[in-house]
């Protein structure tokens, strides 16, 4: 099966999907790869351009279907706190340290990361260790080979 297509979350129905694949965070941005669905087929995502796939986006099969993106559960942090200032005090040492993060409203989700989870306690915040899908703001960073460093130096090059 070939798909070259995404259909966005929500303009679809994942009812007609013919089947799904089941993808981690850092294999959804991507322009071209081989999947294994969930009902044992196997998937060519080639894409005109690097995209990044979402938790109930559709890829278009060339036959005319359409396979439903289902985001994996990872080993996440869920963060909370106090109050609305102490969370967006927090999400701006997670976000001045380039870090992917999930916007939940009351609450964030990062990556498992023991550094950053005492970071955040240090800064006031709660932290709760949970396995769920990782789907996080696309921001100006948004790629899924960019990692971090622990130590907090000044290099702020980043290459894509």
């Amino acid at each position: 099966m070939r798909a070259d297509r995404i259909l966005p979350a929500k303009t679809w129905d994942p009812a007609t999907a013919v089947d799904a694949v089941l993808i981690d965070f850092d294999r959804r941005h991507r322009r071209r790869i081989v999947l294994a669905t969930e009902g044992g087929a196997e998937l060519l995502v080639d894409l005109p351009q690097a995209a990044r796939l979402r938790d109930g986006d559709g890829l278009v099969l060339d036959s005319g279907g359409i396979v439903a993106v289902r985001a994996m559960a990872e080993p996440l942090l869920e963060i909370h706190a106090h109050d609305e200032g102490e969370l967006i005090r927090i999400a701006w040492h997670l976000g001045n340290r380039h870090l992917p993060v999930q916007l939940l409203g009351d609450r964030i989700r990062i990556r498992a990361d023991h550094v950053i989870g005492a970071m955040v306690e240090g800064l006031g915040g709660h932290v709760d260790a949970i396995d769920a899908p990782f789907d996080p703001e696309a921001g100006a960073y948004a790629g899924g080979g960019h990692h971090h460093h622990h130590d907090d130096d000044d290099d702020h090059h980043h290459h894509g």
